[in-house]
């Protein structure tokens, strides 16, 4: 099965990933590649840093399942094609236009969002890891479309209002749609499973999609 964790930049959504992979078996991670420059103490791992010459030979060869460039500064990321012999499921970490591109190709893929608490806490969080205030304000700014797309989109949203449960909540939506396929464990990708009702807003209101499209934040 492939398991798709979207959401803005400064959600925390690669955090929670993470403690998902800690506690819940049989799950691998699909690492993206980016022309970005890594971060400052970000692990080299966290992503396959590449030029953005290699990016593009790759992506005109067919070699992404879904890629993207961050409107704010141009940087590519994309996740490499999968292979489906492999064995568990697949974890995805993107953003809501990566999502759309995966359940487009994979009409069964789980797409979870994961929402920050507040967009203060989302401002803080952006700061936190260094983003300047201009940045901040873009992506809170792109953040508030791209939330609102992604509830039109996914299957479940998580609010990471704290790790442990946000990461325990998101075990248990990968153990109830593994149970729904009968296995009642890893599967493998293009697995069949019910579709779940479309998370709905909060508040109760069905959200609108925005004029401008979701996009991968760096």
């Amino acid at each position: 099965m492939i398991f798709v964790v979207a959401g803005p930049g400064g959600v925390g959504k690669g955090t929670v990933v993470s403690r998902l992979l800690e506690i819940e078996p049989g799950l691998r991670l699909s690492r993206s590649w980016t022309t970005r420059s890594r971060r400052e103490g970000e692990p080299p791992d966290a992503y396959s840093f590449v030029d953005r010459e290699s990016f593009v030979a790759h992506r005109d060869a067919g070699g992404f399942l879904e890629w993207t460039e961050f409107p704010g500064n141009g940087h590519l990321y994309g996740t490499p094609r999968l292979e489906e012999d492999a064995p568990g499921d697949v974890v995805l970490e993107i953003e809501l236009d990566g999502a759309r591109q995966v359940r487009a190709a994979h009409p069964d893929a789980v797409v979870v969002l994961v929402v920050a608490p507040s967009a203060a806490e989302q401002e803080a969080r952006l700061r936190a890891r260094g983003d300047d205030e201009a940045s901040v304000a873009r992506r809170v700014a792109v953040g508030r479309e791209e939330e609102a797309a992604g509830r039109l989109l996914a299957d479940h949203v998580v609010v990471n209002d704290d790790l442990e449960r946000a990461a325990r909540e998101l075990a248990g939506i990968v153990e109830a749609h593994r149970s729904s396929t009968g296995a009642g464990g890893p599967g493998t990708l293009g697995a069949p499973r019910h579709r779940a009702t479309p998370a709905a807003d909060p508040a109760g209101e069905e959200p609108q999609a925005p004029d401008a499209p979701a996009r991968r934040t760096s």
